[in-house]
């Protein structure tokens, strides 16, 4: 039997030199130094450049701008409650987003059926004239975020009735459901491609556009 040969010892440890331990600090220094420089300024500030130079008005938040003063933004709902205006969808923060959200009741809930019911209860009580309509789900529940500004051109079209109705008898003047349906009309957005999407209206966009085809109503609940 030949014996086997005996484990070579152990190398000795060498103790890295402060010259190599400093050009290795140096070395991640730079590292972390050159991905802040790339990942947090250069990246940022080219995809910025590019989204100013494609679409400025989505890449500084798609503001609504009237008469040179901001009025909020196309991206989020509004508390527009006043019954000669069109209504988004509700919120549980109140359109606030500095609030938090914790989300939508989910649909088996006595949580969503109470909020539901108070929204029904709410609009009878100032005044969705539409009688015997069928209110669509997306008028009466809130949405995953809370702030979403679109409503189906279902939810717009049955509240017209209620905006002709107190437009009309704030204004003296006939608001005319024939000319709110047209209106509503031009301000339905169809999805970018067929089948990708539904149709929609952003509801302050479409407020805005009311109280410029009907500038007495503006005047007429003290606004310039």
């Amino acid at each position: 039997m030949i014996p086997a040969d005996p484990a070579p010892p152990p190398l000795p440890r060498r103790r890295p030199s402060p010259r190599a331990t400093a050009r290795h600090l140096r070395a991640a220094v730079v590292l972390v130094a050159l991905s802040v420089l790339v990942a947090g300024v250069a990246y940022p500030a080219v995809v910025t450049a590019i989204a100013q130079e494609i679409s400025p008005g989505s890449a500084n938040g798609s503001l609504l701008i009237v008469d040179g003063t901001i009025v909020g933004s196309s991206l989020i709902a509004q508390n527009l409650s006043a019954p000669y205006l069109f209504w988004a969808r509700p919120s549980l923060n109140d359109y606030n987003l500095t609030l938090g959200y914790d989300g939508a009741p989910g649909p088996t809930t006595a949580a969503l059926k109470a909020l539901i019911n108070e929204t029904i209860s709410y609009m009878e009580r100032y005044g969705n004239t539409t009688v015997n309509a069928t209110l669509p789900i997306s008028l009466i529940s809130v949405s995953g975020s809370g702030v979403d500004p679109d409503l189906v051109p279902e939810a717009v079209l049955v509240q017209i009735p209620r905006v002709s109705a107190f437009a009309s008898n704030l204004t003296g003047q006939n608001v005319s459901i024939a000319g709110l349906t047209a209106l509503v009309n031009r301000e339905i957005t169809a999805p970018l491609l067929p089948g990708l999407g539904v149709p929609y209206v952003d509801v302050l966009s479409l407020d805005l556009a009311l109280l410029a085809e009907y500038p007495a109503l503006l005047q007429a609940v003290g606004g310039p």
